[in-house]
């Protein structure tokens, strides 16, 4: 088993080009391939802060013919990315436009400083300090 290790997690998202710029412009993860499958009507999008050998990464799943939102369900939680200074990326978040349900602040029963953010899709980002 120790030669296992996590590669990506899947989201499917409405419309890529907001997408891509949510996870690369605004939380600054690299585009690391895109590939366009005509036959099967879908792209797939590979993001992420390093390279796939030895990183794991978000893979965002575009179906062409989907018209309306996904729904995100119950088992679903979130993604967590960690930043150095969670007040001023949140303050720079939140001038773009990116939704903010849980502001920045120690998390309930700790002291470890988290906020949730929003991707275009609705899903959830925990953003935690790490100084």
């Amino acid at each position: 088993m120790s030669e296992f290790r996590l590669l990506h997690t899947m989201l499917r998202v409405l419309d890529l080009e907001k997408s891509l710029d949510f996870y690369t412009r605004l939380l600054g993860m690299k585009l690391l391939r895109r590939n366009d499958y005509e036959g099967g009507r879908f792209t797939l999008a590979f993001v992420g802060y390093g390279d796939e050998s030895d990183t794991a990464v978000l893979e965002l799943t575009h179906n062409w013919d989907q018209k309306e939102p996904y729904e995100i369900g119950t088992g679903y939680g979130h993604i967590a990315l960690g930043v150095p200074d969670i007040y001023a990326t949140c303050e720079t978040l939140a001038a773009e436009g990116v939704k903010i349900p849980r502001p920045p602040g120690p998390m309930k029963h700790g002291t470890t400083v988290i906020a949730f953010i929003e991707d275009p899709d609705g899903y959830k980002v925990e953003l935690i300090e790490k100084k």
